[in-house]
């Protein structure tokens, strides 16, 4: 019978090529607490303790996915984003741990500036992460927009695993032909858009440009700013008064998007670096 110690060498030989050592057990950790509901506590501190054979093939057969690529969140259908556990599939993107980061900061935003946050619009929406995230830390009437069926119908289903209400609405920001569900006026507009260009696309790993979304990830080498000018162009006729507006961004781009958002009479545009030191968010306000 295969032991805990067992597992972690098998993936740390079989993924070897794919991930670093740290990447390979925290994905070991994370399939071996699923399979058998065990914490990942206990799972760290008895490399000795048996795996039944039950769970055993299964995870032998994860192993062999995870050596194609494909993401664990993928296989497993489920991952965790700021406390909540979201459903996710080849349709949506994986939440990152850097878009956690804008949600708080728009929501302690809120909270320091007292803002009344009537309501809410998420952009590019995917999972429903982010507008779910808020609605659940936030009194305000929440609505999604995104090009996708499959995304939003993934997104309807976390509103309803979550037990919140957000209003999800089928629209291209880019060609608002739907206009007329979006004509309120928003407190808070919030957007993680495609930003990834295909240069950057070089440098990523195949987990993600093999199997998450290309309409969520890619934007053309020759407009990389796209969804940034039409988001702000949209922003500046729907925000309230002092109302907010959140991006997270390609690091490459931060000053270019700084500069766009004052062209466009935003006021107090504040660039900010994520955990990691990079540059990937902007809070402005419109007053």
């Amino acid at each position: 019978m295969k032991t805990v110690k067992d597992v972690s060498s098998a993936f740390r030989s079989e993924l070897a090529a794919l991930y670093d050592t740290r990447e390979i057990d925290s994905l070991c950790m994370i399939l071996l607490a699923d399979i058998s509901g065990t914490s990942s506590a206990k799972i760290k501190a008895f490399p000795e303790l048996e795996i039944p054979l039950e769970q055993a093939e299964p995870i032998d057969k994860i192993l062999a996915r995870l050596k194609t690529g494909e993401p664990i969140q993928y296989i497993l259908g489920y991952t965790e984003f700021y406390g909540l556990e979201f459903k996710v599939n080849p349709s949506v993107l994986i939440p990152r741990p850097e878009t956690e980061e804008l949600v708080q900061w728009a929501i302690s935003s809120v909270g320091n500036k007292q803002l009344v946050t009537n309501n809410i619009l998420d952009i590019g929406t995917g999972s429903g992460c982010i507008a779910i995230s808020l609605k659940k830390n936030l009194d305000a009437q929440v609505s999604a927009i995104d090009i996708s069926p499959n995304a939003l119908q993934t997104a309807k289903e976390n509103a309803e695993l979550n037990n919140v209400s957000v209003n999800f609405i089928e629209a291209d920001i880019l060609n608002l032909t739907n206009h007329s569900l979006l004509t309120t006026h928003y407190s808070l507009i919030i957007s993680n858009p495609p930003y990834v260009t295909l240069e950057d696309k070089k440098q990523m790993h195949t987990n993600v440009t093999d199997f998450e979304p290309h309409t969520a990830l890619f934007v053309p080498e020759n407009a990389p700013l796209i969804f940034y000018k039409a988001i702000a162009d949209f922003a500046a006729d729907h925000l309230e008064k002092g109302g907010l507006l959140f991006f997270e961004i390609n690091e490459s781009y931060g000053e270019q998007i700084v500069e766009l958002l004052n062209n466009k009479s935003f006021k107090n545009i504040e660039l900010r670096k994520d955990m990691n030191g990079r540059y990937r968010m902007i809070k402005a306000s419109f007053e």
